[in-house]
């Protein structure tokens, strides 16, 4: 009878580590595909590029593989999967996100901090919450995120949108529906790049579509050639869409190869990290176009550390959902809050943090990166004989 018994106990439940992930999110693919809630704009996209090329591979292609080259299709064919391959690629990869701290990373961390800024006296700001790094001779501060409870890695920052930290973050794009960040930013660059050349291509071959079709009904008459003729609405309104998407897709395009260039991100060109008030050299910059190219667009891509469809313990599953009370409940400290009683930020993110880096994998920098970083301050406890309010930066 017991036998009986154990035979119909249901086997445990496999629990995945994406089904977990704090942060807000979305998985397809039982993990292996990872985007943004707000997915209506991406849709557009899809619906945008698929239409378009739909209608002229439906009507002017024909026209002009007899009349000019067969090639233009095909190379319009080749342009039009890249593009698609590249957004796919964006959309549905791991930007970069850093993992949360757990219970108990935070809370060494917490006394980490506490013991090396010593006794806040009551009424009085805590110091600010950073660490500075000494990367090629420039000073580098490293944030606190209080909702990751982490010290953010170099050119790492919060995105309000997902709820996440994400490494060389540079911005989140509701047209990808996804964040931009170190492990997929690339294919991003390639993707705007691709679309560039696809509309600039449609556009010029449709002005020829027309050019040739009312030229032709002008010699012949409309009778002789009635699918150009008829097809010149549908041929006006792809010109439109396109002309439209033109200035602001090549315009694009344009930014980010300037970006790319300088080895600087959008975010960090918003916040005039490396230019204007500050006047501090970019210390990721080889000074170099072709180098800083290659480190951006060639360079090794980290694996991502989420581990998405790893199988979590039923203690990991635990120490996660403490995780996301916290996150969700806990009050910010007075440091983090600002006049109105909401948390300090920059004008693109919200704030967040870093656990412990002995616990969780942070993803280093490349030598070409860091090839001169050292640590100023540390973060170990101070000695009895130290200072006790000595601050850390």
């Amino acid at each position: 009878m017991s036998v009986l018994v154990a035979r119909k106990k249901k086997k445990p439940k496999v629990v995945r580590r994406w089904e977990r992930l704090p942060g807000r999110n979305t998985f397809c693919c039982d993990g292996r595909i990872m985007m943004a809630r707000q997915k209506g704009i991406f849709y557009l996209t899809l619906f945008l590029i698929l239409g378009t090329c739909a209608l002229f591979f439906a009507f002017e292609c024909r026209y002009l593989a007899v009349q000019l080259s067969p090639a233009i299709p095909v190379f319009a064919a080749v342009l039009f999967l890249f593009a698609m391959a590249t957004l796919l690629r964006t959309s549905f990869s791991d930007p970069g996100v850093i993992p949360r701290a757990l219970p108990d990373e935070a809370a060494f961390i917490e006394m980490e901090i506490e013991a090396t800024n010593g006794t806040v006296p009551q009424g009085q700001r805590p110091p600010p919450r950073i660490k500075n790094f000494q990367i090629n001779n420039q000073i580098v501060k490293l944030k606190y995120c209080y909702t990751c409870k982490i010290f953010r890695p170099p050119r790492a920052s919060h995105c309000s949108i997902c709820d996440n930290c994400v490494e060389r973050f540079d911005h989140h794009c509701p047209w990808v529906g996804n964040c931009v960040g170190k492990r997929n930013y690339r294919y991003f660059y390639l993707f705007i790049l691709s679309l560039s050349l696809l509309t600039i291509y449609i556009f010029t071959f449709n002005i020829v579509y027309v050019a040739l079709s009312e030229s032709a009904c002008g010699k012949l008459g409309c009778d002789c050639l009635p699918g150009p003729c008829s097809l010149t609405a549908l041929t006006v309104l792809e010109v439109l869409i396109c002309f439209f998407t033109l200035w602001s897709v090549v315009g694009l395009t344009g930014f980010h190869t300037f970006l790319v260039a300088l080895n600087q991100t959008t975010n960090e060109d918003i916040k005039g990290s490396w230019t204007g008030k500050n006047r501090v050299q970019n210390p990721y910059s080889h000074g170099n176009i072709v180098k800083n190219c290659c480190e951006v667009l060639c360079g090794p891509l980290p694996p991502s550390v989420l581990d998405r469809r790893g199988i979590l313990q039923q203690e990991e599953t635990t120490a996660q959902e403490e995780t996301c009370t916290r996150g969700s409940s806990a009050p910010e400290p007075a440091a983090a809050q600002g006049p109105g009683g909401q948390e300090e930020e920059s004008s693109a993110q919200q704030d967040g943090s870093l656990p412990h880096p002995s616990a969780v994998p942070v993803p280093s920098l490349s030598n070409a990166e860091m090839p001169e970083e050292k640590q100023l301050t540390t973060g170990e406890l101070p000695a009895p004989s130290q200072d006790a309010g000595q601050a850390e930066h």
